[in-house]
C-alpha cells in the first residue's frame, strides 16, 4: 500500500514536510509514504491549458494521486488560509471533474505552523476544498503549534500526545485506504 504525501510548503526546511516524514515513521509494515516533490513545477491553474492534454507536471501530479491508495496533506497556514501552491495543486488535481484522481480517494489533512494554532484554519479550508472535489476526507485533524520546537532530534514529534495523535490519524488513513483498495479490486 502506498500513501502520497503532499506538503503545502516549498521551503527547504519545511515543518510540514517534517510532519510528513514523522508520519512515515507511524506507518504499519507494508505501507510506504511517497513525498511528492513537484508542486513548484505546476503552472498556475488555467483551464485553457487542460483542454486536450495537460502540461507534463500536471499529468505527473494526477498520476501520483491516482496511483496512491491514500493521500496525506500537511499544510502551513498563510494569511489565515491555504498556501497558494497547495490550492493550485488541488485545483489541477480536481480536473477533469467529476472523474478526477481525488474522487473517492481517502485523504487526511494535518498542519504545522510556528504560531500557537497549528494551521487549524488552513486544515479546515483544505478539507472543505477536498470535499468539494469529491475526496473521501477524514474528519480528524492534527494542529502542530510552535512547529519550530515541536520536533525532536530524531525528526519525530517531541510531545507524546501529538505523536500518538499523528499515529492514530495515520492508522485511520491506512485503514480507510486499505478498505478502499479492497472495494476497488
Amino acid at each position: 500500500m502506498r500513501i502520497l504525501g503532499l506538503s503545502g510548503s516549498l521551503r527547504r526546511d519545511s515543518h510540514n514536510t517534517s510532519l510528513l516524514r514523522a508520519a512515515a515513521n507511524a506507518l504499519p509494515s507494508g505501507v510506504e509514504l511517497e513525498l511528492y516533490d513537484g508542486l513548484d513545477e505546476l503552472p498556475h491553474f488555467n483551464a485553457d491549458l487542460d483542454v486536450e492534454w495537460a502540461p507534463e507536471p500536471v499529468q505527473r501530479l494526477r498520476e501520483a494521486i491516482a496511483d496512491a491508495d491514500g493521500v496525506l496533506i500537511a499544510t502551513p497556514e498563510y494569511n489565515g488560509s491555504i498556501p497558494g501552491v497547495l490550492k493550485n495543486a488541488l485545483d489541477w488535481a480536481s480536473r477533469p471533474f467529476p472523474d478526477n484522481a481525488l474522487r473517492g480517494k481517502p485523504v487526511a489533512v494535518v498542519g504545522a505552523s510556528t504560531g500557537m494554532f497549528g494551521a487549524v484554519w488552513a486544515q479546515a479550508e483544505v478539507r472543505k476544498v477536498l470535499k468539494t472535489i469529491g475526496a473521501d476526507v477524514l474528519d480528524g485533524e492534527l494542529p502542530v503549534a510552535h512547529a519550530h520546537i515541536a520536533f525532536g532530534d530524531d525528526g519525530l514529534l517531541a510531545d507524546d500526545g501529538m505523536r500518538n495523535a499523528l499515529d492514530e490519524l495515520v492508522a485511520l488513513l491506512t485503514a480507510r485506504a486499505g478498505a478502499a483498495e479492497v472495494v476497488a479490486t
